[in-house]
C-alpha cells in the first residue's frame, strides 16, 4: 500500500458542461482509486435547485472537509470532481463576495495538481446548469487566472471524447504529475 503522505490530490474544474465528472470518474477506473463526487449538485438538487449565500457557504466548509481527510483507500491519487477555485468563482459571480473561509482554504490547502477542462465540448442543459452555456468561455479564463493567481500546478484539458479522457490519462501518467 502507498502511504497516505505520497497520495497525490488532483482536482477537476472549469466550467459546467466541460466533462468534469466524466473525467472523475474515468480517471479513478484507470488508476484504481477513488474520487469524490460534486457535492454542490447534490446538494443544490436537495434544495429544489433554490440556494443562498450560506448554502454555497456550507457547500464551501464541506469541499474544505473533503480536501483535508486522508483517504485511506486511494491509490496513487484520489481525485476531486470540482473543487474550490469553482467555488469561490461562484461566489464572486452570484453574490459578488468570497468568504473569507474561503480564502483562507485556498491559500493553505495545496492539491497536487489540477486538471482544467476546456469548453470544446458540446454544453449540455440539466437541472442544475445555469448559463446554458454562454459563459463558458468567459468562466474558463477566470478558472485559469484562479489557478495562475495561487501558482497552481494545472493541465488544461482538451479534445472530444475518448481524445479528452486519454489526454487526462496520460498527463497523470507523466513524469511532470508523478
Amino acid at each position: 500500500m502507498i502511504k497516505k503522505k505520497l497520495i497525490k490530490k488532483i482536482i477537476i474544474t472549469g466550467p459546467e458542461s466541460t466533462g468534469k465528472t466524466t473525467i472523475a470518474e474515468f480517471l479513478s477506473k484507470e488508476f484504481n482509486t477513488i474520487y469524490i463526487p460534486e457535492y454542490a449538485r447534490k446538494y443544490i438538487q436537495q434544495r429544489n435547485n433554490k440556494y443562498d449565500y450560506n448554502d454555497v457557504l456550507n457547500i464551501t466548509k464541506h469541499q474544505i472537509k473533503e480536501l483535508t481527510k486522508s483517504y485511506n483507500k486511494a491509490n496513487k491519487f484520489v481525485f476531486f470532481d470540482t473543487g474550490l477555485i469553482i467555488t469561490k468563482i461562484w461566489f464572486n459571480e452570484v453574490f459578488n463576495k468570497v468568504p473569507k473561509l474561503l480564502e483562507n482554504a485556498l491559500k493553505s490547502i495545496k492539491p497536487d495538481c489540477y486538471l482544467l477542462c476546456y469548453p470544446d465540448i458540446e454544453w449540455i442543459p440539466d437541472d442544475i446548469r445555469v448559463n446554458n452555456g454562454e459563459k463558458r468561455n468567459e468562466l474558463f479564463i477566470k478558472y485559469r487566472q484562479e489557478l495562475e493567481l495561487y501558482n497552481f500546478k494545472y493541465q488544461i484539458i482538451r479534445g472530444i471524447g475518448k481524445e479528452r479522457l486519454l489526454s487526462a490519462k496520460n498527463f497523470l501518467s507523466s513524469a511532470y504529475c508523478l
